[in-house]
């Protein structure tokens, strides 16, 4: 299979354009993923869960107040126009929708993976209309006794309107049997602000395809991403910003590390469109080697078609410090201990953007157990 090709074609050489992940197969029965709970603002929700192919592509109210709409939506509802999620056969529905005004809103979606509750093809739709205030945690978690494989691929595609403030993270903690696909789609309008958190630590393949388009006049996406790899999982992160409002501004940071045979690639695009002046686009990525055999590739790219606009891109990859780790070694720490310090300092300002302490916890904890 191939997937997460990149939006201009590069030398061959660099082997970014896309990834082929090979002996891989989408699983065949797709029984439903019935391990979901749904928080609005810290208080469970007991949502219908379908039973069945009709009773999924049925529009089904589950939860609505004065704020905030939680839906089921119907599977002809939801287009994708790029990312992973073209091979995605969703078996889970959701929409939030955020009212005009509304301000104080938070959801929580988690979705737990164990023997009966292995493939889930997720597609969630996010609406924040204007002057809204919207915070949305994601986390897809295994049931902590399950080790086997399990399937994960989903569509998180967000609209937001004019004035909307959004804060999105999401957190993957798929043990390393699995496959996990996940595609991100965006539309922002006149002053929106979105902030993506994106934690990636789980599976086998973990194949990342975030796409935004920035049409709104002072419109501003901020995405912070880590990863983590050990054993010998394949990360490729595709991340492709356009630029089209007057000062619209993207930034996309992502921090990583690899230890033992761990690949990344990582694919960086911020393409400025013909109206878009005075934007403004960063990006960087930095990757921590933790092992001689690890293998990092980073391939930022700008494109542009417009004056008057500012872009600046960076990539870097290293081995942890020498000095550094013999310094707190001499203080007393274990070689292993020094390297979870350093990996812990590097991912830092990124885990103090996660809003639920709960979530920073359960992160908290699978970088020890990684490492």
């Amino acid at each position: 299979m191939i997937l997460n090709e990149t939006p201009v074609r590069t030398s061959k050489n660099f082997n970014s354009n896309n990834i082929e992940l090979k002996n891989f197969e989408v699983p065949q029965e797709n029984n439903g993923f019935l391990n979901r709970n749904i928080y609005i603002n810290s208080e469970k929700k007991i949502m219908i869960v379908a039973e069945s192919q009709e009773d999924s592509e049925r529009l089904n109210d589950l939860y609505e107040d004065n704020k905030v709409l939680v839906t089921e939506i119907t599977k002809s509802d939801f287009k994708l126009k790029y990312g992973v999620g073209q091979e995605n056969n969703p078996n889970q529905f959701i929409r939030v929708l955020a009212k005009e005004g509304a301000t104080g809103v938070a959801i929580n979606l988690e979705f737990t993976f164990d023997e009966e509750n292995t493939n889930l093809q997720d597609a969630i739709e996010i609406y924040a209309e204007k002057d809204t205030d919207l915070d949305v945690t994601i986390s897809y978690v295994p049931n902590e006794e399950f080790g086997e494989y399990s399937y994960h691929n989903g569509v998180i595609k967000l609209t937001a309107l004019e004035n909307a403030n959004v804060n999105i993270t999401v957190v993957n903690l798929l043990n390393n049997s699995s496959d996990n696909l996940i595609s991100f789609e965006n539309k922002l309008l006149d002053n929106a602000k979105l902030n993506y958190t994106i934690i990636d630590f789980g599976g086998k393949n973990s194949i990342t395809n975030y796409y935004t388009d920035l049409f709104g006049k002072n419109s501003d996406n901020r995405v912070n991403s880590i990863y983590l790899g050990n054993n010998n999982q394949l990360f490729d992160l595709n991340y492709i910003a356009h630029c089209h409002g007057e000062k619209s501004n993207i930034n996309i940071e992502v921090q990583g590390a690899l230890k033992d045979e761990a690949i990344k690639h990582f694919k960086g695009t911020i393409d400025f469109k013909k109206g878009c002046k005075k934007a403004v686009g960063n990006e960087n990525e930095n990757c921590l080697l933790l092992s001689d055999k690890a293998k990092s590739l980073a391939l930022p790219m700008l494109l542009c078609s417009e004056e008057d606009v500012e872009g600046n891109h960076s990539s870097s990859s290293g081995k942890a410090g020498q000095k550094e780790l013999f310094y707190l070694m001499s203080r007393g720490l274990t070689e292993k201990d020094a390297m979870k310090l350093l990996v812990r300092a590097k991912f830092n300002t990124i885990l103090e953007g996660i809003t639920k302490n709960d979530v920073k916890e359960l992160v908290s904890n699978a970088i020890d157990s990684k490492l």
